[in-house]
């Protein structure tokens, strides 16, 4: 990875492709550690964590992680998760956060060095071009080791930089494995 220790960065986290990726790697972020390995890396400007969230559910298993996220270091966005029920009859959730994650990245290009945004989804690949127009480097980070590969082929050639996330494991993942 080609980090430089004056430049600024951004982390933009597509929290449910990033939780996916991680649970076909099997192994959990820690994501105190996520922020200490990127503040050895250059100058952390930004640690944007993007996800929906049911609220009107008595307990969500996510509302622990984006508390603790957001009183240790990261900016967390959420919007409310959709709930339908489709065509089979089963509950589903729809909580799309990628229009928000794209413009905040475009936007902070301006004022950034390197973008490293966690997704493999290739949707993100206009907004990658737009972040390198204003003179970002964009690394993705996501993984070809899982079965099906979780990043998006289009979205890997775009990027400056492909990190392998199962090669972050050492550096970023919790003591003792998954769940």
């Amino acid at each position: 990875m080609a980090f430089y220790p004056d430049e600024r960065i951004g982390l933009f986290i597509d929290g449910a492709n990033l939780f996916s990726t991680t649970k076909a790697l099997d192994f959990d972020i820690d994501f105190k550690r996520l922020l200490e390995e990127f503040r050895k890396r250059g100058k952390l400007i930004r640690a944007n964590y993007y996800t929906a969230l049911l609220e009107q559910e008595d307990y969500n298993p996510l509302r622990p992680l984006v508390d603790w996220l957001d009183y240790n270091g990261f900016s967390v966005i959420t919007k409310p998760a959709k709930e339908y029920t489709d065509e089979n009859g089963r509950r589903r959730i729809k909580g799309d956060m990628d229009i928000e994650l794209a413009v905040d990245m475009m936007e902070a290009a301006a004022y950034l060095d390197h973008v490293i945004l966690f997704s493999g989804d290739g949707d993100f690949r206009r907004a990658v071009q737009a972040a390198q127009g204003k003179g970002a480097r964009v690394s993705v980070v996501s993984s070809l080791k899982t079965q099906p590969s979780m990043i998006s082929d289009d979205l890997r050639r775009v990027a400056d930089t492909f990190i392998e996330l199962a090669d972050l494991e050492t550096m970023i993942g919790r003591a003792g494995g998954s769940n």
